[in-house]
């Protein structure tokens, strides 16, 4: 099997559709709508890769980037910020938070499988 991947994406169709597509890319993945239970998941999983939407339900994306990359058990595990939250400054504090690449929504096919490469690599 591939690279193991989670996916932290609140809208179904974005989600199916990042599944879909890794999978297809011999991508081994978990999805999650919620990032509430994220830290447990990823001790569990230890991805090669996080995903992360940033406008999730009950917790902020950019919280749990923060999170992640002050544990030192995950903080190496690479973030990919992939968000329509793309306001003046977003991108900057998004990796200034610990995210690896940031992705502004709608994002093509080929610039998601791009970035999902080069953060995994």
């Amino acid at each position: 099997m591939g690279k193991k991947v989670i996916i932290v994406e609140d809208n179904e169709l974005n989600l199916k559709l990042f599944t879909d597509l890794l999978r297809a890319h011999q991508f081994e993945v978990t999805a999650k709508r919620d990032g509430r239970d994220i830290i447990e998941t990823v001790q569990d999983v230890m991805p090669d890769l996080i995903i992360m939407d940033i406008q999730l339900p009950n917790i902020s994306g950019l919280d749990l980037i923060e999170t992640i990359s002050a544990n030192a058990q995950l903080s190496h595990i690479p973030i990919l910020a992939v968000t329509a939250y793309a306001g003046k400054g977003d991108e900057e504090r998004i990796l200034t938070a610990g995210a690896k690449a940031y992705l502004s929504k709608p994002v093509s096919v080929m610039n998601f499988l791009e970035a999902v490469n080069q953060v995994s690599a």
